[in-house]
């Protein structure tokens, strides 16, 4: 028979008391406690993809998407007069 353990999952706080209980005296933050014992990882990522025009175009096309919808122009379009 198979015995399953079910997973708590713990705070990152957590697991670096559990593997290095005095973390405190050598590192000055939890984050660089948790980096040296390979908890968390830096990714690298385009520059491009961290600026907020970016990040939310998509919810600048939906608010183009819904004023077209509600008044019939793009949002680039001067009324006619």
């Amino acid at each position: 028979m198979r015995v399953v353990q079910k997973v708590q999952a713990a705070s990152l706080r957590e697991q670096v008391e559990e593997l290095l209980p005095g973390w405190r005296q050598w590192y000055p933050s939890l984050f660089d406690a948790a980096s040296d014992l390979g908890l968390i990882r830096a990714r690298v990522c385009d520059p491009g993809s961290l600026l907020l025009s970016h990040r939310h175009a998509d919810v600048r096309r939906e608010a183009e998407e819904a004023h077209r919808e509600k008044w019939g122009v793009s949002p680039d379009e001067s009324p006619e007069k």
